[in-house]
């Protein structure tokens, strides 16, 4: 069975960014070796619609056989906003509660994000895998590309 991945924004915009690069173009050669299920959300389509279109582009790297589309529902809505309320994340980062949301309601083995201070952060891991915990969702496992490479 392949692991299942979510991949936020920040992994996407690190294809071209040179002091992620590596790690980054070496988690989309495992995807597009299809390694993976990938998971992306319509936060991810939202947050990629002002970023310049080669940018964009990296999102068909990941081939339509492991693609999975994913969109707010009203579990993914109330877990992302008792992130909020129970202080794991502030209200400027509702699009990060979203995509640990996301990745916590469809049940995903891992959320790769390069977005260190919100997200791969581990006192807000702690914090996100306790209100998992309280509310009935499994623990997440949330990690780097640079990480993850390694796994």
């Amino acid at each position: 069975m392949k692991q299942r991945i979510y991949i936020d924004t920040s992994v996407i915009g690190g294809y071209y960014d040179a002091p992620l690069q590596a790690a980054t173009r070496q988690l989309f050669e495992r995807i597009v070796e299809k390694e993976f299920e990938v998971y992306f959300s319509e936060v991810n389509d939202a947050e990629l619609m002002n970023a310049p279109q080669r940018v964009k582009e990296v999102k068909d790297l990941i081939p339509v056989d492991c693609f999975h589309h994913i969109i707010v529902n009203d579990e993914v809505e109330t877990l992302s906003q008792l992130y909020i309320s129970e202080k794991a994340l502030g209200k400027a980062s509702e699009n990060d509660a979203y995509h640990i949301a996301f990745a916590s309601v469809y049940r995903i083995d891992c959320l790769i994000s390069w977005n260190f201070k919100h997200i791969v952060n581990y006192n807000k891991i702690k914090l996100f895998n306790a209100i998992n915990m309280r509310f009935g969702y499994p623990l997440i496992y949330i990690c780097s590309p640079l990480e993850f490479s390694k796994i």
